[in-house]
């Protein structure tokens, strides 16, 4: 028997984290959302989500080659991208359901999918029409079909990566290059361009890919003067954060993050570079550890998503409408605590079914599976 490839601990630590960061950076009125990475940087969550995304395809990528073959590689990231485009549709009918349900009682607050509520009352057969075409992204779906097209690419962009890793950079530089103009061309209902372009994201992508597949960062922290790099990111992280608080006005183009503008790039890379300075020194681990309940996020990554955008959706309706949309410290804590809480419960479902009694037909279906092999 084969033995179970062996989960990289920083890695799922990560993502639970960045899950759990982009759930309380959508409740406006959360207090934890005051100190997580969008109020000093440039950058936000989402450069890490698709970064680290790129990174665990890799490693996954790697894992089935070395187990199975690279045309079951090759399936295994078509699959995924149906199973990605699967979750954006229940995501956006969830938004949707969410926002006619929390409508009557909270339809002051900002993030309700109300336009395409009412576009799906008025006519639901086009409305579904352009949900299945992509032509509408409700709230929080909205980054999904971004990563089902960067899920079909990977039978394309993982050999390059391993074999010619500087034509993959310059091609993925370049389509960044031109990636504005390629948003007007997206499918859209009223010319509403998507919040994340995936011509321009997928450079974020193909850099976390290229980092798992060529250890650049390895060699670059280890050399003798491999400390001026990280000097250099302290700085870009701090130049940032003054810019961030002291220059810029306080709400932003939306171009800036849907075709992810340079500057975002830039801080991210300063981030990047000392979180690897932490991992590389244990410090990320040790962290990891203490606290598994984040890694358990981070390992049912996909499902936290989906579950995450109704927490947030909910909680923020919920606390806009009870505070008038001003910030209330004990209200805030309090709904951070709760949704964290929340979606940390999904990722332990297992745990809390067993807890209360509860045999979930998926956990009973695999037990009887087993049972079947054993015979």
């Amino acid at each position: 028997m084969q033995e179970k490839p062996t989960r990289l601990v920083e890695l799922d630590f990560f993502r639970g984290l960045v899950l759990l960061v982009i759930l309380v950076d959508h409740i406006g009125g959360s207090m934890l959302s005051r100190i997580t990475l969008h109020a000093f940087a440039l950058n936000d969550a989402a450069e890490v989500f698709v970064f680290l995304g790129g990174f665990a395809t890799a490693t996954a990528y790697a894992s089935m080659l070395t187990r199975r073959s690279e045309s079951a590689a090759r399936v295994r990231f078509v699959r995924r991208a149906v199973e990605i485009y699967c979750a954006f549709l229940i995501t956006a009918v969830l938004m949707v359901a969410t926002s006619s349900v929390l409508r009557p009682f909270f339809g002051s607050a900002p993030n309700l999918a109300i336009a395409d509520l009412d576009s799906f009352l008025a006519a639901p057969f086009t409305s579904l029409a352009d949900l299945l075409l992509l032509r509408r992204q409700p709230y929080l779906s909205s980054v999904l079909p971004m990563y089902a097209f960067f899920a079909l690419a990977v039978p394309l962009v993982l050999p390059l990566a391993r074999s010619k890793p500087w034509l993959l950079l310059g091609a993925s530089v370049a389509l960044w290059f031109a990636a504005a103009p390629i948003a007007e061309y997206l499918p859209s209902a009223n010319d509403v361009l998507w919040d994340f372009n995936p011509a321009a994201w997928q450079l974020m992508f193909v850099l976390g890919v290229l980092a798992c597949c060529h250890p650049i960062y390895q060699r670059a922290s280890s050399h003798r003067f491999g400390w001026v790099a990280s000097v250099a990111a302290l700085g870009i992280i701090a130049g940032m954060a003054y810019y961030k608080l002291l220059v810029l006005p306080a709400s932003l183009d939306g171009d800036i993050k849907r075709n992810l503008a340079g500057m975002r790039i830039l801080n991210f890379l300063g981030v990047a570079w000392l979180a690897g300075d932490l991992a590389r020194h244990g410090a990320v681990k040790q962290i990891a550890l203490r606290l598994p309940w984040v890694a358990a996020v981070g390992r049912d990554g996909l499902v936290c998503f989906v579950a995450g955008a109704v927490i947030s959706l909910t909680a923020d309706s919920i606390l806009f409408t009870l505070t008038g949309g001003l910030i209330d410290v004990p209200l805030g804590l309090a709904v951070d605590a709760i949704a964290v809480g929340l979606l940390v419960a999904i990722a332990h479902r297992q745990r809390v079914f067993d807890a209360i009694g509860i045999r979930p037909v998926a956990a009973v279906a695999k037990t009887e599976a087993k049972r079947r092999v054993v015979r």
